[in-house]
């Protein structure tokens, strides 16, 4: 049995903010995770660019059964605390649209960055290990059982830090473990969804030959929420940030509503349009050709506008700017960036991120029900939720 004061479960984003935060304080941290290879899902993250906080973060881009949760630690390690820490390391970044940064040094930039400040403050890495079993100890802290290269070790700490991160992306080893160590110490779990990612049409409401076409500016509202960003049509639905941004918030059985025109009223554009103009023509200036050839083949052929009724313009219009569509389905957590619930608020100390009813007992990162909008703020949360729980381990 080897002892230690901290053990951290997943060496992703949050998990080496926490080890190099506590490490940095003195404290003695060993860093557990199954994967020989380091932050793989920050290495794909943005395309491999890394879009790696916002300067637009607040609260209310986040998602939880208890809004104000994240407001503690958002505060505590805000997003120009990681601006710090990159020109600290040297690294420099590109603002892109709607306040998302990206590393020139694109996803390899960040990990380093992370794994040097892991490294300053002396905690010992234990990549490729197998978590085999976690338990609290008689005389108080946990053991954490894990299984590298066929041998065997034990660990005991005063404190346990849970970043193992949700099911998203399974093909690079996500797994549930998370949610069963919380489960295993009696903490309630948010049920989980695939979030931030692709929606689905029943096959009959597929247009398939508009697989590939992207509209660069519409509104997608759910509820009473609604983005303003591109959409993507794909083989099996809709796609783009808009879609991404929305599908967080979507639940099964509800429908979208989509204004595919948001810069302009087409009533107002009718009378003085060209009314000799095909009506494809007109709207090309705001909708690609492609799909105004087979969204205005619901309408019969395309004509000059002269030859619709002032009925039918109408109708076209309020189609364009109040396109009601329901989602069949995501395409579920092999294409979803982030997993919608996890470990209940409720159960955490929002200052620290510990459980409250088990002293010692930490979790952070995804596998909290905590989650972000698409463009940073995933990664702003596992900055600030792994500084503040490095803080008190």
């Amino acid at each position: 049995m080897q002892r230690c004061d901290v053990v951290v479960l997943g060496a992703g984003a949050a998990g080496m903010m926490c080890a190099a935060t506590a490490g940095q304080r003195g404290r003695s941290v060993v860093l557990i995770d199954h994967s020989l290879k380091l932050a793989e899902k920050i290495r794909i993250s943005g395309g491999g660019r890394c879009n790696f906080t916002n300067l637009n973060i607040s609260p209310e881009c986040y998602l939880s059964n208890n809004p104000h949760f994240v407001k503690s630690a958002l505060k505590q390690f805000t997003q120009h605390d990681f601006i710090a820490l990159m020109y600290k390391h040297g690294l420099s970044f590109q603002e892109k649209t709607l306040g998302q940064l990206f590393c020139d040094q694109h996803s390899q930039g960040v990990i380093d960055l992370l794994k040097t400040e892991v490294d300053a403050g002396g905690a010992q890495w234990r990549q490729g290990s197998r978590i085999v079993a976690v338990a609290g100890h008689p005389d108080g802290g946990f053991v954490v059982q894990t299984e590298r290269d066929d041998q065997s070790e034990s660990w005991q700490c005063e404190s346990l830090v849970v970043a193992t991160g949700g099911l998203s992306i399974p093909q690079i080893g996500a797994t549930p473990i998370g949610y069963e160590i919380a489960k295993q110490f009696g903490l309630r779990i948010v049920p989980q969804a695939a979030a931030l990612v692709p929606l689905t049409f029943q096959a009959e409401d597929l247009w398939t030959e508009l697989a590939g076409v992207a509209i660069e500016d519409a509104i997608v509202a759910c509820g009473r929420q609604q983005f303003r960003e591109a959409i993507l049509f794909t083989h099996k639905g809709v796609s783009g940030p808009a879609i991404l941004q929305i599908s967080s918030y979507w639940q099964p059985g509800e429908s979208l509503v989509i204004d595919l025109l948001p810069s302009v009223q087409l009533a107002d554009i009718w009378p003085t349009a060209n009314r000799e103009a095909l009506l494809s023509t007109i709207l090309a200036e705001w909708l690609p050709k492609r799909f105004l050839q087979v969204w205005l083949q619901k309408y019969g052929e395309i004509k000059p506008l002269k030859q619709y009724s002032p009925k039918v313009l109408q109708q076209i219009a309020d189609d364009l700017h109040h396109w009601e569509v329901k989602p069949s389905g995501t395409q579920g957590y092999k294409k979803a960036e982030v997993t919608r619930g996890g470990v209940d608020t409720d159960e955490l100390q929002s200052k620290t991120m510990m459980a409250r009813q088990v002293p010692g007992l930490f979790f952070i990162g995804e596998v909290v029900d905590v989650t972000g909008w698409l463009g940073g703020y995933n990664f702003q949360w596992a900055w600030s939720s792994g500084y503040v729980a490095g803080l008190h381990v």
